[in-house]
């Protein structure tokens, strides 16, 4: 089943659809689409689209929210992941193209790799957008598309848009929060599926023109909110393990990780360390905003003199 959530993207639809009906795959395909609420053509779109797949033997599924207010992304994905059938899951969005045999070498992938959410390369559109970003999704290695989920700022190691899984996997794991406009809902389901013991695949081929604009979803995320669910994952994963660590950052970065720990794991921090005469001058740091009394100092000392395990914090 390919899943295609839907909110106003009249301008990139028809070359979505398109894309799905040129798959060189030749097993049994559905398209599930669920229109959240769009004011504008899509639900036209769709129709035509309709007709053209299932002529070519690709039944479409099409459910809609007829309300005046869109119910977010992960109630779409989830209401076109419930009322498809298949298998296995192909996501998709709205404003991106798949490459004729994105659905063909994913299946394969899956069928290899039943635990595994299944990823693949990308070209971003325009080509200039977020070079570092899309340089980092290409090239990953395979150990890295799991250590680096715990420990970098970009979010899933394999990018929603690219996303190929079995639906029992899906289930398995327990849908996407549905909290709407403002919520990293992929975030929040990759974090599940690698607290379920959930693996992570990239096929190495160019798969999805992957589109960049102001008018995605993704823009609506605060990055405190990602801050925020990537320190809890970072507690849960690692830190809660530990029973003490250096914070390798005496600096913005150092301090706001600090301050945004749980109060049991901020009494693990044994020390800040740094290059910075400056701050290896003043000695400690002061936690001001604590209730405690008194306020809790934490000392700021060269990295020679630190002890491991350390947690480097750096802005990227």
């Amino acid at each position: 089943s390919v899943i295609v959530p839907v909110h106003n993207s009249e301008c990139w639809l028809e070359e979505c659809l398109k894309s799905v009906w040129e798959q060189d795959f030749k097993g049994t395909m559905e398209l599930s689409v669920f229109n959240d609420a769009s004011k504008d053509s899509s639900a036209e779109i769709i129709e035509k689209w309709k007709i053209k797949l299932e002529d070519a033997g690709v039944p479409v599924i099409i459910g809609r929210n007829d309300s005046s207010q869109p119910r977010g992304v992960g109630f779409a994905k989830n209401q076109a992941v419930i009322q498809s059938s298949g298998i296995y899951l192909c996501f998709l969005d709205s404003d991106d193209v798949m490459m004729p045999q994105r659905v063909r070498l994913q299946h394969e992938a899956a069928i290899q790799h039943p635990n595994s959410i299944i990823g693949c390369q990308v070209r971003r559109e325009p080509l200039e957008s977020t070079e570092r970003y899309t340089r980092w999704i290409n090239n990953l290695t395979e150990e890295q598309l799991l250590t680096q989920v715990v420990f970098t700022s970009h979010g899933p190691t394999v990018i929603m848009p690219t996303w190929f899984c079995s639906r029992e996997r899906f289930f398995h794991v327990g849908k996407f929060d549905e909290g709407g406009k403002g919520i990293p809902e992929d975030l929040l389901f990759f974090y599940k599926h690698i607290q379920k013991g959930g693996e992570v695949f990239r096929v190495n081929h160019c798969l999805l023109l992957y589109r960049y604009h102001p008018q995605a979803a993704t823009h609506s995320v605060l990055e405190g909110t990602i801050w925020n669910h990537r320190v809890r994952f970072l507690e849960d994963r690692v830190l809660n393990s530990w029973t003490s660590f250096t914070i390798w950052n005496a600096g913005k970065q150092g301090k706001k990780l600090y301050r945004s720990l749980s109060p049991a794991n901020r009494k693990k921090v044994t020390a800040f360390c740094d290059v910075d005469e400056k701050k290896i001058t003043k000695g400690f740091y002061t936690y001001e905003e604590s209730e405690e009394r008194p306020k809790p100092k934490i000392p700021v000392c060269h990295f020679r003199d630190a002890t491991p395990p350390f947690i480097i914090c750096v802005k990227l």
